[in-house]
């Protein structure tokens, strides 16, 4: 899986538009400056046909646990930034497979009777 960088973001902009880099590259921070704003300022951002970005806030717990060290600390309310797809990029990002399930093609009589019990055991709860 290859990462796309905002470096790459715009030069595929300025590929596909002519616009001069700098004005591509100011128009880009714009966009992400804006979005940010709006996060901090709690607001929804909904771009039709991309996805929602929104705010929520999470719980504060007393007893949080520091991976790294172990030690327990509390936590308090605190907001995250999450997105959430549209219809569009959901369709569209569904079919993709890892390149690991690719290269697996079990198709085993076991395999498809493991697949067949834990989709009835599904459907039962």
């Amino acid at each position: 899986m290859a990462k796309v960088t905002k470096a790459d973001i715009i030069d595929a902009i300025y590929t596909k538009t002519g616009m001069e880099r700098k004005d591509v590259c100011n128009l880009v921070d714009f966009f992400l400056n804006e979005i940010k704003n709006s996060l901090i300022s709690y607001n929804t951002i909904e771009l039709r046909g991309f996805g929602t970005f929104e705010v929520r806030i999470r719980k504060g717990r007393k007893r949080a646990r520091n991976p790294k060290t172990g030690e327990v600390v509390s936590v308090s309310p605190h907001g995250v930034a999450l997105f959430r797809a549209g219809k569009e990029i959901r369709q569209e990002v569904w079919g993709i497979k890892s390149p690991a399930s690719e290269s697996k093609t079990d198709q085993s009589p076991n395999a498809e009777n493991s697949r067949k019990r834990r989709v009835s055991r599904e459907k039962g709860s």
